[in-house]
């Protein structure tokens, strides 16, 4: 039975959610959808939706408490929860900057968007978040650099009601396979970011080749499976 009297004090709204649900007149049907949609915990639903996504957006704070959002993608199964207030995901190789786990060693509150475009459908989490460099727990992502362990504050769902159907092509070919493996990113074939690369990656570069940065750009635009 859901308490509709527990929402003295809101969890999701602030003080700036209050002016506009005063000066809308919806601060009833916020408190209701609240009390209706928010838990504590994964349960059996929402946890098999997020585990069977192979994408989510993650919302991180940098030092200047400026909000960046980056798009987190791999294997079906990307998260998963190891119990109803902890969830995992993987840190794979990127573009060298850590953006996002940097804030997370700064601000460990984030927020996790997941998203069905076919369905469509899609799930908010915030939780708190620790970076987990340990083997035995890295195992679970094959290939990846670090692991973040998130401790769940709230889920909701959201409706669909703006949500665009999209169908699902093909599943990107930098996904890690089983053994952790992944090619060589295109755009680190770019020679003027060849000196800055790791040793591995330049002999990779070496023996693929390197490419101009507008030839690049020309297989991006083009939608090059390569790209």
């Amino acid at each position: 039975m859901v308490n509709f009297f527990r929402l003295c004090v809101s969890k999701l709204y602030g003080q700036g959610q209050r002016i506009f649900q005063s000066n809308f007149g919806t601060k009833k049907l916020a408190d209701r959808i609240e009390a209706l949609t928010v838990r504590e915990e994964f349960d059996d639903e929402s946890t098999s939706f997020i585990e069977s996504q192979d994408f989510f957006f993650l919302s991180t704070i940098d030092e200047n408490n400026r909000p960046t959002v980056s798009y987190k993608g791999g294997n079906v199964g990307l998260v998963k929860i190891l119990d109803k207030k902890t969830a995992i995901f993987p840190s794979y190789n990127g573009n060298g900057m850590f953006l996002s786990m940097g804030n997370i060693l700064n601000n460990a509150e984030i927020g996790l968007l997941f998203i069905s475009f076919e369905r469509p459908h899609r799930v908010r989490v915030q939780c708190k978040a620790q970076l987990v460099d340990d083997e035995k727990v890295k195992r679970h992502y094959p290939g990846a650099e670090l692991v973040v362990k998130c401790t769940l504050h709230e889920l909701w769902q959201n409706c669909p009601r703006y949500i665009h159907k999209y169908r699902r092509l093909a599943q990107s070919r930098y996904t890690p396979d089983s053994e952790g493996k992944s090619p060589l990113a295109e755009w680190k074939r770019i020679d003027l970011l060849e000196d800055a690369l790791s040793q591995s990656e330049r002999e990779q570069v070496k023996t693929v080749g390197s490419l101009g940065i507008n030839d690049w750009l020309k297989k991006v635009k083009s939608a090059d499976d390569d790209a």
